[in-house]
């Protein structure tokens, strides 16, 4: 039985053939639309959500499976006390294959320790989403073909970013990848995942001004500044609004540079930019329920031939 807690718990081999099993669903989904019939996945979400959940829940329900599950702590035995431990024992009960929310850093690896069917992380806290970096990695293979030799550009909430850590881990194993961290010095790239880049000597930059190096990306990873992270209220209005991607600065960026966001936005890039062809954010949406199906029948080892 196999888990994923992190975007690294994948060799760079598995998942080549992950996304190349993603790429057939997308193009062929009538050959899965059964894969998983008999098979129950549990959404155990102790945080709010709209895509991942219902992202997981899309590509269940479209591999011919089913879902059960809850949207939130307090509609959970969670409310009454109730050890993460505890719930996915029950939870394995239930269910076949569980993905699984958490505020607190590590609890779907709890989770995972104690569980008798496959767990996948869905975010913890401010430190991992490992299929949200399946989906941007699957995104930026299908548009721009390859996962090596650019410039990555993230900007915003690069502290607190959970999908941001994830996609620099996932990213380091490829080839010649630049990135340019583009944050206040407030919410700048913790210092463990600097330590690492040195560590590989892999180039970065830390800067402040998006509009002065948005001409350099081959892809910006625009991110929202996250109030839920904030112990202070003040702290959260005064950088909200730091950073906002409109049709001015689009003008100062590559033909072909790809705009990634990992969703929900707030105001951090304008509604103009959303008829730009370089803003691909609501199609990452789309390739992320392909990637999730894939990783579903891939963790229950299920083959559609």
């Amino acid at each position: 039985m196999r888990h994923l807690m992190r975007p690294l718990d994948f060799s760079v081999e598995e998942l080549n053939a992950l996304f190349d099993l993603a790429k057939d669903i997308e193009f062929n989904r009538a050959k899965y639309a059964h894969a998983c019939d008999g098979k129950i996945l549990a959404t155990c979400f102790y945080e709010p959500s709209t895509r991942t959940r219902l992202s997981f829940e899309s590509a269940m329900l479209s591999l011919g499976g089913q879902v059960l599950g809850f949207a939130s702590a307090s509609s959970s035995s969670a409310a009454k006390g109730e050890s993460v431990s505890d719930t996915i024992r029950t939870v394995s009960c239930f269910a076949d294959i569980c993905a699984m929310r958490h505020p607190k850093e590590g609890a779907p690896m709890v989770a995972a320790a104690k569980s008798k069917i496959p767990v996948i992380n869905a975010g913890d806290g401010g430190h991992q989403h490992p299929t949200q970096t399946l989906t941007d990695l699957l995104t930026i293979r299908s548009l721009k073909g390859r996962l090596d030799n650019f410039t990555i550009g993230f900007c915003g909430d690069l502290k607190f970013g959970r999908t941001v850590h994830s996609l620099i881990h996932a990213l380091v194993r490829y080839e010649n990848i630049n990135f340019v961290f583009i944050s206040p010095d407030e919410l700048k790239v913790p210092d463990y995942i600097i330590d690492e880049l040195k560590e590989h000597n892999i180039p970065y930059e830390e800067v402040i001004s998006l509009e002065e190096h948005i001409g350099e990306l081959d892809l910006l990873y625009m991110t929202r500044v996250q109030r839920e992270r904030f112990f202070n209220e003040e702290d959260y209005v005064r950088l909200k609004d730091f950073y906002i991607l409109d049709k001015k600065k689009m003008e100062k960026a590559k033909e072909d540079m790809l705009v990634l966001h990992p969703l929900p936005r707030v105001n951090e890039i304008s509604v103009e930019i959303d008829d730009d062809p370089r803003a691909v954010y609501f199609d990452q949406v789309q390739y992320g329920k392909y990637v999730r199906m894939a990783l579903i029948l891939t963790l229950l080892d299920i083959k559609v031939d």
